[in-house]
Parts: structure tokens; sequence; C-alpha cells
């Protein structure tokens, strides 16, 4: 008979409710951590602290995290870690602002152009493969140990990830929207700004944080080379005088600069790109 071929579900024998349908496994990294950015610097914090206080790290070598906020409140009310900061912060700034235009142009003039190409992007590959500490000693011979060698140091270490990251930016825009363009028979100046700026500006904005920290890696070396302020320079007086606590002290405030920059760019690439959805969402 039909009814002798019916199988008995689970839940006429009292085997519970029907059940539901298997949820869909999300295969991305998961929600948002609350304050997550801030998890691995408190984490190697503990760490350092957890070394000095069971002496496992001699106090000679690294200097425990409570002297290191000792040293730095005594910097802070002789006014020299502010001094420092203000000339370092002025170095940096000037160095990211021209070495940010010069990618950017030459970014631009490469991407568009074959000919630009042609003539550009052969010698930023070169300096690309060529350390930034590895042309000091010409531009020292160039420029002298004064401020200009110190601020086009910091340009050199800035403009090629601007430039890699924008001409790649450019080169990676879909053909259609070209192709629109020129349907609609858009001028240069209406294609650059409403084609070829917002295409572009992923991969400006990839390159900025790329260039923020350079910014800063740069301004390390070069003022400790015959400087006679900035935090690289104070880090290289305490060094003759086995002063590790405030080089740690300068260590720690080019972290932070570094972090804090590079949480700005990407505040503004969050908000300049929240069209976008993307795995991190």
């Amino acid at each position: 008979m039909r009814s002798d071929r019916v199988r008995a579900h689970p839940a006429a024998d009292g085997g519970g409710a029907l059940p539901t349908r298997r949820a869909r496994r999300r295969l991305g990294p998961g929600p948002a951590i609350p304050f997550g950015a801030v998890l691995g610097p408190l984490l190697l914090l503990a760490l350092w602290s957890i070394g000095s206080a069971a002496g496992w790290l001699d106090s000679r070598t690294l200097s425990a995290p409570w002297t290191v906020v000792t040293t730095a409140g005594d910097l802070i009310a002789s006014g020299r870690l502010q001094d420092n900061l203000a000339v370092s912060a002025q170095r940096a700034a000037l160095g990211l602002g021209i070495g940010t235009v010069l990618g950017t142009v030459l970014a631009l003039v490469s991407g568009l152009s074959r000919w630009g190409e042609a003539l550009l992007d052969g010698p930023v590959q070169i300096k690309r493969a060529i350390p930034g500490v590895a042309l000091i000693p010409l531009l020292v011979l160039w420029l002298g140990i004064g401020e200009q060698m110190k601020v086009t140091t910091i340009v050199l270490g800035v403009f090629v990830p601007v430039y890699i990251h924008t001409h790649n930016g450019l080169r990676s825009i879909d053909s259609r929207y070209v192709e629109l363009g020129e349907s609609l028979r858009l001028r240069p100046a209406v294609f650059l700004r409403r084609i070829v700026l917002p295409g572009a500006l992923p991969g400006f904005l990839l390159g900025m944080r790329f260039a923020v920290v350079g910014a800063w890696l740069s301004l390390v070396v070069v003022e400790q080379i015959n400087s006679t302020s900035g935090i690289g320079y104070m880090m290289d007086l305490a060094r003759e005088y086995g002063q590790t606590d405030i080089i740690i002290v300068g260590l720690v405030l080019y972290g932070l600069l570094g972090l804090v920059s590079d949480g700005a760019v990407r505040l503004v690439q969050r908000k300049a790109l929240s069209w976008r959805r993307t795995l991190a969402d």
C-alpha cells in the first residue's frame, strides 16, 4: 500500500520540532573586534612589563615601561621633548607634502600617457630598487648636512609609494568607463575629474598609507646624521651617554606617530571609499 512506503518523520515520534534550515556560514574574517587596533600594542606592552618586573630584561639593555614613562615626563617638563618633536614634525610634514604632490603628478603623467610612462616609469622603478639610505652619502655631497638634505631624503622615501599605487590605480580603471567618456564626448578636464581621479583614489590612498610611514622611517635616519635638533638627534645624544630610557622614549614616540598617521589615512580611506563593499565590511 502507498501508506507503507511513507517514511515516518522524526517529529512524529516525539523527536522534536522540524529541523530548521542550516545557517549559512560566512567565509570572511568575521565581525569587527571592538578596539582591535590597540590589542596588539597592548599585548606587547604587557609582555614588556612582565619581563621587566620579573627581571628577565636587563634595565641597562631595555628600560622598564614605568621608567620610560617617568623619563618622558621629565623631558616634557623640561621642554626638550616638545621642541624636538616640533622640529621633527615640521620636517616630516614638509617632506610628505612635497613627495605626495610629486608622486601624484608623475603618476598622472605616466598613467595617462604612453610617452610619459616610457620616460618616467623606468627611473622611478630604479629609485624603488635603491634604498633611500644608500643615497644619503650622495645627497650629503650635493646638498650638505642641512635641512635640504633631510627634507629631500624624506621626499624620496615618500613619492615612490604614492607613484606606484596611484599609477596602478589609474591603469586598473575599467575601460568601459573610458569608452563611456568617449561616447559622451567628455572634455579632458571633465574626464579627469569625473572618471580618472575617482578611479585612482583607492590606489592613491593605499599609497598614502605607505608614504606616511615612509616619511617617519626616513626621518629616523636623517635626524641621526649631524643633526642639532629633532627626536633622532635626542636619541643619538642619549646613545653617547648610555641613556637607554631616552632612546626608548624616542622609539615609542616614532611608533605612535606612525600608528596615528596611518590611522588618520585609514579613516579618510574609509570615509572616501564608503561606497565600496570589501571583505573587511
